[in-house]
């Protein structure tokens, strides 16, 4: 954590997923909307494997999965599932790569945390791998080995980029609270206890060492001290699901040099208000927390509310310049 509190982050980005399934197209969007923080598309329309489950489960190290009729299930040997989940992760690198020729500045890469990955793989049992605390402990292992092994390559790429990891953990909040289902659907695993949720964090995140971390969550009650506590240097979230009941976490992360990724523009195609209304409610926050308003552009980032997987291409790349545009006005007009 050390090493990243000084991290300065760029004022707009984008989550992961874009629509399509046009690898060039997409890096040339995230490079072309973002010029000092793009980010390493996602394109989950291409079919399993460059889904956000299958994607990851293709970085694992001697750990394999394939897709069942009831979604991804580990296995002992890499099958065709795995090799095109690597082949498109591939793909996506070159057409990154090409994009950010002498680029030199931030960019993110994202992948899902090792609690919403336990959740979504299957065991041969059918059951999730949450139900297991020694199969947990295997992925989240496989899963760092990985991630090390990915931000090398990026590294190798891009040698001018400052690298920032996004832990993709939706699941995270049904996890700690046991209200992920059983393969049946009529029970749910038992809730993690928070020390090991927060152990198991601390220890994928600390495989970026050199580089900030951010969390990502669309989903409500992110827990925020948790996050900051197993060392994410930023959160990011949907600015639409906090409520009040969230204002002395997100203060208490402010005031402690935790990064806000706001996401503040719709994942969806909507009319779009202007900049200067798409930060409105962050300004209402900051008020309401009594944060000084000189603080707002050095603590947030702005960012879609979640993924633009589902998405019109015309709007996904509207929704990133629009964050931009947003990320200026609260720069510019801080009160």
């Amino acid at each position: 954590m050390s090493a990243t509190s000084q991290f300065t982050f760029a004022p707009a980005t984008g989550v992961g997923s874009l629509p399509g399934g046009d690898a060039r197209e997409a890096a040339k969007t995230a490079t072309g909307s973002f010029e000092d923080f793009p980010f390493l598309p996602e394109l989950p329309a291409r079919g399993p494997g460059a889904d956000m489950i299958g994607r990851t489960a293709g970085m694992l190290v001697e750990l394999y999965a394939r897709v069942e009729p009831s979604g991804w299930r580990l296995g002992d040997r890499p099958g065709r599932d795995t090799k095109r989940a690597r082949s498109w992760l591939g793909e996506d690198l070159d057409a990154l790569e090409e994009f950010t020729q002498g680029y030199e500045g931030q960019l993110k890469v994202q992948a899902v945390g090792p609690w919403t990955l336990a959740a979504a793989l299957e065991l041969r049992n059918g059951e999730s791998a949450l139900s297991d605390a020694g199969a947990c402990r295997d992925l989240a292992g496989s899963l760092a080995e990985g991630l090390r092994q990915h931000l090398a390559e990026v590294r190798r790429r891009i040698p001018g980029a400052q690298l920032v990891l996004q832990l993709d953990e939706p699941s995270l909040i049904s996890v700690l609270r046991g209200q992920v289902r059983t393969a049946s659907g009529y029970r749910t695993h038992r809730a993690v206890d928070r020390q090991i949720v927060e152990s198991t964090l601390r220890d994928v995140v600390g495989v970026h060492a050199d580089g900030p971390v951010v969390v990502h969550s669309c989903a409500p009650d992110v827990p925020f001290a948790l996050l900051r506590r197993a060392g994410a240097a930023a959160v990011s979230f949907d600015f639409s699901l906090l409520t009040e009941r969230d204002d002395d976490a997100i203060g208490e992360a402010v005031e402690g040099g935790t990064r806000l990724f706001a996401g503040v523009v719709p994942g969806t195609d909507t009319a779009l208000s202007d900049p200067a209304g798409s930060v409105m409610g962050v300004r209402t926050l900051w008020r309401r927390l009594g944060l000084h308003p000189g603080l707002l552009a050095e603590a947030v980032t702005v960012t879609p509310a979640c993924g633009l997987a589902g998405a019109s291409p015309e709007y996904a790349r509207r929704a990133l310049a629009h964050c931009v545009q947003a990320a200026r006005s609260l720069a510019d007009n801080p009160e």
